[in-house]
């Protein structure tokens, strides 16, 4: 975590005095311009805090603070000006969204407490961040992986689609990538309610009579509910409920946050994708089917998902015995226990608590083998 503060004003002599000032109290870097302080937040990077004056030639300290707010919105924006007007002031706080605006001179009282105040909301900030990107996405992950021992072919698809979800969403420029990655991972949560026979045949593309279809149709509800009263979750809630709804169904009176439309639409895509790769078709023959059902797929997303890089191509499948199973492998075929138990679909991929699962079956009831399996399959 930095804790580094970026001065910019063009006045040498100012950086000067805040450097005497302050190095004892903080880690501080100057720049004499807004160009130099892009440059040096792009090389010596990250900052917790940047400080700009706000009258400089070429680009103003408005225009840095919001170009910072776009390119590095986890740093805390200050800025520190003689033109203390009451204009200025509104712009600053609108467009760059700063944290404080203090006045030339600033009693250095008064700055160091502003600047402590600042490195705490980035240390608060960060934190959050790396509470969803690690603990909470965890968690989820370990959650899904359980799971899928319970019904593997739903379960499991989460797990596949996840990697897919985020890079067409990182490529659509989608800002809370968390929430999609979550979203991905516990999209079939709702599957917990079906009986095993429905989630078998939507994965065979066997048809479903009208009643099967209803409570198939049920299940991205049923999994918000499960989801919706957990804190922070209501974006992820709001994906999962949405990641059956036809393309043609949105509008635009749609109440929904863009950015959830998006993720449930990727989610729509991509999980019709995987199904029809675990039917045996390949990547071009299913791209296709997808581009035939423009009303049903979102189609910028479909062509997103086309110029996909297929990885994996220069891996091989081999015949494994269960206790020479590693991490990171993938299933090229179902695995059965010896009673028929489905105990890991094709195109799951081997994580720890997947092989330890594997390995008690094998050793209390009984595994087919060997296991055919993709070795460096991404």
């Amino acid at each position: 975590m930095s804790d580094k503060i970026l001065f910019v004003d063009d006045e040498v002599q100012i950086l000067n005095s805040m450097k005497r000032q302050l190095r004892k109290r903080f880690q501080v870097v100057t720049a004499e311009s807004g160009q130099e302080a892009l440059e040096i937040m792009k090389t010596a990077g990250p900052f917790s805090v940047i400080v700009s004056d706000m009258r400089m030639p070429v680009m103003d300290g408005v225009q840095l603070l919001t170009t910072i707010k776009d390119m590095y919105p986890d740093t805390v924006r200050l800025m520190l000006t003689g033109n203390a007007d009451q204009e200025t002031a509104i712009e600053a706080v609108n467009k760059g969204q700063i944290f404080r605006f203090l006045n030339k001179p600033c009693p250095t009282s008064m700055l160091v407490t502003s600047l402590a105040l600042a490195q705490r909301q980035y240390r608060l900030i960060t934190a959050e961040r790396e509470l969803l990107d690690k603990t909470l996405k965890g968690s989820v992950k370990v959650l899904s992986e359980l799971l899928s021992f319970t019904s593997p072919a739903a379960f499991s698809s989460g797990l596949r689609i996840r990697s897919m979800a985020v890079q067409i969403g990182e490529e659509l420029a989608i800002d809370q990538i968390w929430r999609l990655e979550v979203a991905a991972l516990m999209s079939q949560i709702g599957c917990v309610t079906l009986p095993e026979e429905i989630i078998n045949k939507v994965y065979a593309d066997l048809e479903l009579d009208e009643e099967e279809k209803e409570m198939y149709g049920n299940h991205p509800q049923a999994g918000a509910r499960l989801f919706e009263n957990i804190p922070r979750m209501e974006g992820v809630t709001a994906i999962i409920r949405n990641q059956l709804k036809d393309y043609s169904e949105y509008d635009q009176e749609d109440q929904e946050e863009e950015e959830i439309i998006l993720g449930a639409q990727i989610l729509r895509v991509i999980f019709e994708y995987d199904r029809l790769l675990f039917q045996g078709k390949n990547h071009g023959e299913a791209v296709h089917h997808l581009q035939e059902r423009k009303n049903v797929y979102n189609p910028i997303i479909v062509k997103r998902l086309g110029k996909i890089k297929k990885t994996g191509e220069a891996a091989r499948v081999v015949s494994l015995m269960i206790k020479d199973l590693a991490i990171g492998m993938v299933a090229e075929d179902d695995i059965y226990a010896q009673n028929e138990t489905l105990l890991a679909p094709k195109g799951q991929e081997l994580t720890w608590p997947v092989i330890q699962g594997l390995q008690n079956f094998a050793k209390k009831v009984g595994v087919k083998e060997p296991v055919r399996v993709w070795v460096n399959k991404k």
